[in-house]
Order: C-alpha cells, then sequence, then structure tokens
C-alpha cells in the first residue's frame, strides 16, 4: 500500500526544471459561476417555486376545503386565522393546527 501512495505522488510531482503549472484565479471564476448557475437551477429555483405554490395554497384556505395536515390527518376546514386554521376531523371534534403544517387542499366543489 505504502509503494502505490509513492509511485502515485512521484508520478503527480512534475519533473524537476519543468514550468510550475498555476492554476490561475481567472481559469477558476469561470468554473466556480458555472457550479452555482447549475445549483441555482437544479435546486434553489425550483425549491423556491415550490415554496411560492404552497404559500399561495396556504392563503387560499376557505373554510369547507379538505386538507390533509403533515401528520396525515384528513379534515375539513372550519376557520382560519393568520398563523392557525381550525379543522374539523370528525363530527363535534375540532383541531387547531399550524398552517404551515397543511400539505395538501382538495378544494371543496
Amino acid at each position: 500500500m505504502l509503494t502505490a501512495s509513492a509511485w502515485v505522488l512521484a508520478a503527480a510531482t512534475p519533473p524537476a526544471g519543468a514550468p510550475q503549472q498555476g492554476n490561475s484565479l481567472l481559469f477558476m471564476i469561470p468554473a466556480y459561476v458555472g457550479i452555482f448557475v447549475v445549483f441555482y437551477f437544479l435546486m434553489i429555483r425550483p425549491a423556491r417555486q415550490r415554496q411560492k405554490a404552497h404559500a399561495e395554497l396556504l392563503d387560499a384556505l376557505k373554510p369547507g376545503d379538505k386538507v390533509v395536515c403533515a401528520g396525515g390527518i384528513h379534515a375539513t376546514v372550519v376557520g382560519v386565522t393568520d398563523a392557525t386554521v381550525q379543522v374539523r376531523i370528525a363530527d363535534q371534534v375540532r383541531v387547531d393546527v399550524d398552517k404551515a403544517s397543511i400539505t395538501t387542499v382538495k378544494r371543496a366543489e
């Protein structure tokens, strides 16, 4: 194992008298910009779009909507406030849940 490491290091070092190969900052900046652009379009932008769509979904909640909470509870919206939603999960059973815990809305028809 040690000899394999020595061979790799010997192959990686330039021979004596050879010019040094320096990675200039001008060559590294476009690579970093390209990586950022790829991350933006593959990760950041779709996450922001999902977040915006979920916020619009929560803002449009109204009584009578059928919802699914993060815990898997299927319920019907009874009342809506700024931070909480009162839902009916059974006859005479109403529960206050946080708005952010609403994952899916099925509109009343």
